[in-house]
Parts: structure tokens; C-alpha cells; sequence
């Protein structure tokens, strides 16, 4: 489906923008939007090797299999499919936290961890399992729990009200994540899909019990006891400066922001912390162990570049040919009758296609409009609430070379739809 998606884009564009006299924007966003993707890969090299290589930390030192034990009655239930203890199970977890937490970037190594241990599942390479579509449903949905980012935004154009998309938020990301997941089952089902649907594994592979032996090997009381003091030590002083931290802001801040800027700031660096001390406290050789997942994460980033080029391209073309535009006009008078103003229209339409492009149009109404009006609450829940569809199965199916997506961009479709639906609802019943 992606293929002939793509094949009517690029067609499409090409010829309306002759037909509008858009021919040389067209091919000055050809070029810049090629240089563009490249510039994005290169830019997640450093995140992804980083992060891999902490993954690879956690997993030498038994972390992931501890994790996947503790989520498996919960993650079983989704993903039935998937052996309780295989790593995917960790990995997934660690992508949705981190996307529930607005942790933006550090959240793609995660799930590129993910959609490769799936893949070790796949009897058909090339071809993305239901496990896959629906983990990238779920992803796609943009589940939130904390949209720091957006809310930074709002703050720093003068919202008197910067945290108001909280509830709206995590009404509408829901909401999307519930569709997702039930449009990722129901679609599996069409005789469509299951004729394309790779067979399951014979039986479990006895790699896949690698980690639950290794952690059930290093066990506590393996631990030398002077690194257990040394890492409990940690824990309590960072303890100790967290609370300082939250006290002394206290002073000059409401506690929505004190809790929202100590979320932003103190999320990432308290993971990567975890995961070191973890594995230092197993004996883990952690500098060499985080080195050679780095590897991995730089040739993964490598991997994906042709795929960023390649629907990142499409994407400023249909853009620069002013198909974007004649789009929005038609479908204006439509969105108007459920309380979607047309100013929010670009913001929609481009929310499933690019993130940057999607976070400036954002920007400009919140700046035009005013980031505590209608459209100022319903554009920064839409950013909120859904995630950059077309990026994240570029990223994520090019990482293990799927081609043959299936239903994953329905299922993604119908996720992004219910979340912009659901935003435009509680914005309009809130604050209209």
C-alpha cells in the first residue's frame, strides 16, 4: 500500500503543480526536502547509537528480561503472539513510556529496539506481522501523558494557561489509542490482510530465554554489597537534589510548572542513569557493553536514510505543488459543520506528514490567534495527541526492511483520524 501511495503522491503533485504554475517551487522542495532528510537522519545517528547502547547496557545486565516479566501479564494481553519473554515485550514498554512522557527523540531507539527483536519473530522477512502493526498503531496514536513540549510552546508565546491541554490531551490521545488498537485487530482480520499474514514460528526458539537466564543468574545476591551501597547512595543523593530542586522552584513558580519543567528535565537524564548504575551494579563491563550497541544504533540509522529520503520528498512536493491548499479548501466547508475551523485545517492535515511542518503552522496560529484561543487549544492538542504517522513507519519499517506494510497505514490512519476528531470534541465542549 505504501508503494502505491507513494507512486499517486508523487504523480499527483507533479502534475497539478504544472497545472498551477508551481513547477520551480516544486523542484526547490525536491531538493530541499532531500537535503532536509538527510540532515534528520544525521541528527538521529548520535540519539540512536547513544540510546542502543544503553539498551544494550540493560539487556547484557538482565534488565530487559526483569521488565518483560514484570509488564507480561499486561503486554500478553495485547500482543498474545509475542513470547512473554522476549525482549520486544521490554522495548516496546520502554517506546510507549517514553512517548507518553514527551521524550520525543529518545523515544525512537526504543521502538527501532522493538521492531527488531518483532522481527526476529517474522517467518516472513520483508513483510510486517500483526504484532508490528499493531505496536506501530499504538505508537502512532501518540498516547500522552505528559505534553511537555507543546506546553513549553504555549508558555513561551504568553498563555495564561499553558497546561490547559492537559485534560484534552490525554482525552484525545486515548481516545486515538482505542481506535488504533481496535482498527490494528478488526483490519487483521479481512481475508485481504490474513492471506498476506506471516505463518507463526513453529515453537519458541531457546534464544529467545537468553535474558530471563542471564538475569535469573544475577540474581541480588550476586551483587557485591559495597556497589549495592554505592548505587542505593546515588539514588538517595539524586533523591535528596530532586526534592531540593522541587522546593527551591516552589519559590517562584506554580507547582503546575515546577512539576511540569522538573518532568521535562529530570525524565531522561534519571533513565540513563538507571540503566548505568543497573548495570554497573551487575558486574557489567557498561563502556564496552554501551559501545557495541552504539554500533548497532549507527548502521540502524544508516538503514533508514533512503527511506526518510524517499517519503520526506514526496511529502514537500505535494506540499510545494499547492495540493496541500486545494485539499483544504475542499474539505473546509465539511470540517466546519463539526466545529473544525479552517485555520486548524493545515495543522491537521499535516500532523500525520511531518513533524516540523506541523509544529510550525502550530506555532503561527497560537502566535496569530492567541495560544488560549479556540484554535490555539485545538492546534496544540492536535500536536499533542497524535504523532507524525508517515515518519515513524518510514523509520520504523525501514529499520528491519519491511516492504509489504499491509494494514499498518489504515489502522495508523484511522488512530490519527480519531485523535484529531476526539481534540476538535473536548476543545470545542471545553472551550468553546
Amino acid at each position: 500500500m505504501l508503494n502505491g501511495l507513494f507512486v499517486l503522491v508523487t504523480l499527483v503533485s507533479i502534475l497539478f503543480a504544472a497545472f498551477t504554475g508551481q513547477m520551480q517551487e516544486m523542484t526547490d522542495a525536491v531538493l530541499a526536502s532531500a537535503r532536509a532528510s538527510v540532515d534528520l537522519a544525521i541528527g538521529l545517528i548520535g540519539v540512536m547509537a547513544f540510546f542502543l547502547g544503553l539498551m544494550r547496557v540493560a539487556s547484557d545486565a538482565g534488565l530487559m528480561a526483569s521488565v518483560s516479566r514484570a509488564v507480561s501479564p499486561i503486554m500478553q494481553l495485547v500482543f498474545p503472539s509475542i513470547p512473554a519473554a522476549s525482549p520486544a515485550m521490554s522495548a516496546m514498554v520502554l517506546n510507549i513510556s517514553a512517548n507518553m512522557l514527551g521524550l520525543g527523540n529518545a523515544a525512537t531507539p526504543f521502538g527501532i529496539k522493538a521492531i527488531e527483536e518483532l522481527n526476529k519473530l517474522n517467518t516472513r522477512t520483508g513483510t510486517a506481522t500483526n504484532a508490528m502493526v499493531l505496536f506501530l498503531a499504538i505508537n502512532t496514536a501518540g498516547l500522552a501523558i505528559l505534553p511537555s513540549g507543546m506546553i513549553a510552546i504555549r508558555a513561551s508565546l504568553g498563555s495564561l494557561n499553558s497546561a490547559g491541554i492537559f485534560f484534552p490531551t490525554w482525552f484525545a490521545s486515548g481516545c486515538a489509542t482505542i481506535v488504533g488498537i481496535t482498527a490494528a485487530l478488526l483490519l487483521a482480520r479481512l481475508p485481504r490482510y490474513r492471506v498476506t499474514e506471516p505463518p507463526p514460528l513453529p515453537a519458541a526458539r531457546p534464544s529467545q530465554d537468553i535474558e530471563t537466564e542471564r538475569a535469573a543468574a544475577l540474581s541480588p545476591l550476586s551483587v557485591p554489597l559495597s556497589r549495592r551501597l554505592i548505587g542505593w547512595g546515588f539514588w538517595i543523593a539524586l533523591s535528596f537534589l530532586a526534592v531540593s530542586d522541587f522546593l527551591f522552584r516552589t519559590r517562584t513558580e506554580t507547582l503546575l510548572q515546577v512539576l511540569r519543567d522538573m518532568a521535562s528535565f529530570w525524565i531522561l537524564p534519571a533513565l540513563i542513569a538507571s540503566f548505568i548504575i543497573y548495570g554497573w551494579m551487575r558486574r557489567i563491563r557498561v563502556y564496552d557493553s554501551l559501545v557495541e550497541g552504539a554500533k548497532e544504533g549507527f548502521q540502524v540509522a544508516l538503514r533508514i536514510i533512503p527511506y526518510l529520503v524517499a517519503i520526506l520528498v514526496v511529502i514537500g512536493m505535494f506540499r510545494a505543488s499547492g495540493g496541500l491548499d486545494l485539499m483544504i479548501n475542499l474539505i473546509a466547508p465539511v470540517t466546519t459543520l463539526i466545529g473544525m475551523p479552517p485555520e486548524v485545517l493545515p495543522m491537521a492535515l499535516l500532523r500525520p506528514l511531518t513533524g516540523s511542518g506541523a509544529m510550525g503552522v502550530a506555532s503561527e496560529a497560537m502566535t496569530t490567534y492567541g495560544p488560549d484561543s479556540l484554535i490555539g487549544y485545538m492546534v496544540s492538542t492536535y500536536q499533542g495527541s497524535t504523532e507524525t504517522t508517515f515518519y515513524v513507519l518510514a523509520v520504523y519499517f525501514g529499520a528491519v526492511g519491511v516492504k509489504n506494510t499491509r494494514h499498518a497505514i489504515p489502522a495508523c490512519l484511522m488512530a490519527d483520524a480519531a485523535g484529531i476528531l476526539a481534540a476538535t470534541f473536548i476543545v470545542n465542549f471545553i472551550f468553546g
